[in-house]
């Protein structure tokens, strides 16, 4: 991941986290993360949930297969200013130790309503970012800047 890259992901508030069961079945979800680092880091908050967190389909994914992909992106009326970054690597579920720890104030520091919606000690899911896509505008100075590249790495 180079510079302009992290740059961007850091400026995102949302990420939608994709993740497979051992079957290949694929899910989506919107998530709150941080970037510490080149490791991105999503905690398992206390907004309402149908089950319990170590239940939620993401988690039990990642158990059975710990492949993963994140997409940051901005879309804007200005197709100048459009541009994404995709993460594929392994995610690991932690429910202990001080990179947990690390994590989790991270997350209440980037995020004001994590304050109260984060339980202390939350388990934490940790991506290792194994290959990044960019294209688009991933400028953050000069929005107007038709920044049209491609990478692969």
């Amino acid at each position: 991941m180079d510079e302009s890259e992290s740059r961007f992901i850091s400026s995102q508030k949302v990420a939608h986290l994709a993740s497979a069961d051992e079957t290949g079945a694929p899910h989506v979800v919107p998530i709150c993360f941080v970037l510490e680092a080149g490791v991105i880091y999503t905690a398992i908050d206390a907004k309402p949930k149908r089950v319990d967190a170590m239940k939620l389909r993401r988690v039990r994914n990642i158990i059975e297969n710990p492949n993963v992909a994140l997409v940051f992106d901005r879309y804007s009326e200005d197709w100048n200013r459009i541009g994404y970054v995709i993460v594929t690597g392994q995610g690991t579920l932690m429910a202990e130790g001080e990179e947990r720890l690390m994590a989790e104030i991270a997350l209440r520091e980037k995020y004001l309503q994590y304050q109260e919606m984060l339980p202390v000690g939350c388990p934490v899911i940790k991506i290792e970012p194994k290959r990044v896509v960019s294209w688009g505008n991933l400028e953050l100075d000069d929005p107007h800047r038709p920044d049209q590249t491609n990478t692969l790495r």
